[in-house]
């Protein structure tokens, strides 16, 4: 019963992790993202560095990476920040998310 639930509560917190990282940074992109024509340049830089290290906090460098690049190119040339934008969401964690358990795998904990 012990080891059951110990691999639950790992479960669980790598879930709150990814929830707390990934799906947090993947919202707030595309909150920046689809109001971009209404945000300040320094808006979109400020948001974008938070987002980055969201990325970062998780372990997803290269994402980071771009997107920290993106908030940077987004005060000099919009261009070039659409496409590191687009870049880093391509590379995102968020298209490897973690499976979820079938019916058969769920573990019932009293």
């Amino acid at each position: 019963m012990e080891v059951s639930r110990k691999k639950l509560k790992d479960e669980v917190l790598k879930r709150f992790k990814y929830v707390r990282t990934c799906v947090l940074a993947r919202e707030l992109c595309l909150l920046v993202r689809t109001n971009r024509a209404v945000l300040e340049p320094k808006d979109v830089h400020d948001m974008c560095l938070y987002v980055s290290s969201l990325c970062e906090e998780h372990g997803c460098k290269e994402p980071s990476a771009l997107c920290r690049r993106a908030a940077e190119s987004v005060l000099t040339d919009e261009g070039k920040y659409l496409e590191l934008c687009r870049q880093s969401c391509g590379k995102c964690g968020e298209a490897r998310k973690p499976r979820r358990q079938t019916s058969r795998e769920v573990t019932y904990v009293a």
